[in-house]
């Protein structure tokens, strides 16, 4: 399982307090989206060359987690 604290953080003055990667302006959304929409985790790295294989990784995991403790809440 891939470790999401250590490639996502969520700051008030960044993108409105969304959780982004760390040392970019890019949402754990944004990622989520690119994913949904179609595109492969090979185009989402070519577009944006800072981005890692195991960060959009953990946009999953941080997302899976959300839901889960969402459910577990409920």
């Amino acid at each position: 399982m891939v470790n999401y604290q250590k490639y996502i953080e969520i700051r008030s003055d960044k993108r409105f307090g969304k959780p982004c990667i760390k040392g970019t302006r890019i949402s754990v959304y944004d990622i989520l989206n690119w994913l949904s929409n179609g595109m492969t985790i090979p185009q989402i790295m070519a577009d944006f060359e800072e981005l890692t294989e195991e960060m959009i990784y953990a946009c999953l995991a941080f997302a899976a987690d959300k839901e889960h403790k969402l459910r577990i809440a409920s």
